[in-house]
């Protein structure tokens, strides 16, 4: 088996053993990335003697015999809308395209800490707005399984290089599915922590109140590996929340007695593609066959969750866009105009269509008139939606649903139908809404070869029992050890 063909625990534990060396494992994902990007385009930037670098400097350390992190040696992409010091960061825009931060957000900070080498930064649709990374100004990823589908997005980048073999792990950030929908098409793990787990300081914002750093991972203990080492308190985020963060890793694998799963009659509707119905009943029936219970619940403002979400998150835009001006940083027009005019033409230029009609809606239902007639009561629905799941969990310890209505569709597919494309993340967006945990695990594929996600959702701060739930299925199945043909 090649080094990149192994999981970051298993990375950790062969470097610990002298099996193999952080540089050994720098060469063998730097050779997958150089071997597959042609045919996937997830990453946006690697730099091969920085990978080196940090690789070296964790050997000498471990020469030295000082002590090391927790992913010592482990190589980590990072989506493109994390900050990186010294290294440029574009959200896949126009309009930062020449940007090179000062600073590291947190997380990329944590990984520092833990001696993980940061092996490059993966594309995404322009600031995370897009469910199939079509929306990136620099370039289309695919999907592992079949180059001709899109890994989801707007983490597809993150998704794509961990189902591909290009990276053992990955980070990524969820706002409506934005970790989740991408995990589900490209057949890998992944992970929405709850609404304040992660700090968000070096996030580029698009809705503030939505937004979720999480992990990307081949399977549920290098998931519950990579979140536990980012996670934790950061007193430059006020949303951030003071609690010890358990070790996910020490209980990953102990079973979780008397498990009642609570199964929503709204996730299995009308839209649901019958394959992707079928396998995720079928895991359901997996779990029963461990002693697990089901249990009918209903989630009944589940399906205005979507509206919601399409009038909150793209007025949070609206106003943390507002800072891309031509002036500060970033795209400025090179057309000679008065201050209103270049801030209208840099901003024309620089942000995608996509953005531009996000902002357009968000600033439309902030609107002197229509404030109260849209984004109120828009907030008055997310109150329902969390009220709902709070009902739902005093009777079961996880929601569990298809992650998608479908599998991966076709590059352009639906590139001229904005609502058809929100429709992909029509499961996903209450989840951020109520700003609970959830995560995607591989559960079944097409019979055209395409893998099919199953959801699960957890009552706030509950990853330590979520990651034990997905595990105890992950156990007894393999669809997370097959691997696409690329």
């Amino acid at each position: 088996m090649s080094l990149a063909d192994k999981t970051a625990a298993e990375l950790v534990a062969l470097q610990a053993a002298g099996g193999a060396s952080a540089a050994e494992v720098a060469d063998a994902f730097l050779a997958a990335v150089r071997d597959r990007e042609p045919k996937l385009r997830a990453f946006v930037s690697v730099d091969e003697a920085e990978v080196k670098r940090q690789a070296a400097t964790v050997d000498a350390k471990r020469r030295a015999g000082q002590p090391l992190g927790r992913l010592a040696g482990v190589p980590v992409a990072v989506k493109d809308v994390l900050c990186t010091r010294g290294v440029r960061t574009t959200c896949s825009s126009k309009i930062l395209d020449n940007f090179v931060p000062p600073y590291d957000a947190h997380v990329v900070e944590r990984l520092k800490a833990e001696d993980a080498v940061i092996l490059g930064k993966t594309n995404m649709d322009e600031f995370a707005m897009g469910s199939s990374t079509e929306n990136s100004a620099l370039q289309t990823t695919r999907n592992p399984w079949d180059t001709d589908r899109i890994p989801g997005g707007s983490s597809g980048g993150s998704a794509a290089c961990v189902a591909g073999r290009q990276a053992p792990v990955s980070l990524g950030t969820d706002t409506g599915g934005s970790i989740r929908q991408p995990a589900a098409l490209c057949g890998v793990v992944g992970v929405k922590p709850t609404y304040g787990r992660v700090s968000r300081y070096g996030l580029v914002a698009f809705a503030s109140s939505l937004d979720q750093i999480g992990p990307f991972a081949r399977d549920v203990t290098d998931a519950a590996l990579l979140l536990e080492a980012v996670a934790g308190h950061d007193r430059r985020d006020s949303t951030s929340v003071d609690r010890p963060v358990p070790v996910y890793t020490r209980t990953v694998n102990d079973p979780v007695a008397g498990l009642r799963i609570g199964v929503p009659k709204e996730f299995f509707g009308e839209g649901l593609d019958p394959e992707v119905e079928t396998a995720v009943r079928a895991a359901l029936k997996e779990y029963e066959k461990r002693g697990a219970t089901l249990v009918d619940v209903s989630l009944p403002h589940s399906p205005y969750a979507l509206a919601a979400y399409y009038i909150v998150a793209p007025a949070e835009a609206s106003s943390n866009l507002a800072r891309f001006d031509g002036m500060h940083y970033g795209h400025r027009t090179k057309q000679k105009a008065d201050l209103i005019g270049t801030y209208s033409k840099s901003r024309g230029e620089g942000f995608g269509k996509e953005v531009q009609r996000r902002i357009m809606i968000g600033t439309y239902v902030l609107s002197s008139g229509y404030k109260d007639a849209y984004y109120v009561k828009a907030l008055k629905v997310r109150r329902l939606v969390k009220k709902d799941y709070d009902e739902a969990f005093e009777r079961c310890d996880v929601v569990m649903g298809p992650t998608t209505p479908t599998a991966a569709f076709r590059i352009g597919e639906k590139s001229d139908d904005p609502l058809a494309m929100y429709l992909s993340d029509v499961y996903t967006v209450s989840c951020n809404l109520a700003g609970i945990p959830g995560m995607s695990i591989p559960c079944g594929f097409t019979a055209g070869g395409l893998p099919i996600g199953l959801q699960l959702l957890a009552p706030p701060f509950e990853e330590e029992k979520m990651f034990r739930i997905a595990r105890m299925y992950e156990s007894v199945t393999d669809w997370h050890t097959r691997r696409p043909g690329v």
